[in-house]
């Protein structure tokens, strides 16, 4: 996965013994704060949004998907790798 450059800054308030907890888990596996808690903050994401049952469409959308639903696979090998490949959150 190629990794954009990091413009963009996420600034945080944190008590002293929170701060301290997460430097001792960063501190412990070699990964700066930063790192830490970019991956924490990613992994937590990624499994909120993984767990996302419910979605809201109007009548156009809905209609578009029903149809995608109902077409024939336009190649099912395709899909039979997706489904085997282990999702990168997994890794």
């Amino acid at each position: 996965m190629t990794t954009a450059p990091a413009n963009d800054t996420i600034n945080l308030r944190v008590p002293a013994a929170k701060k301290a907890l997460i430097d001792r888990a960063a501190e412990s596996i070699n990964e700066t704060r930063s790192a830490f808690m970019l991956d924490a903050a990613i992994a937590r994401a990624e499994t909120i949004l993984a767990d996302r049952t419910h979605f809201v469409l109007n009548e156009k959308q809905m209609a578009r998907f029903q149809a995608a639903l109902d077409a024939p696979l336009p190649d099912p090998k395709a899909l039979i790798r997706l489904l085997t490949l282990r999702p990168p959150w997994a890794k």
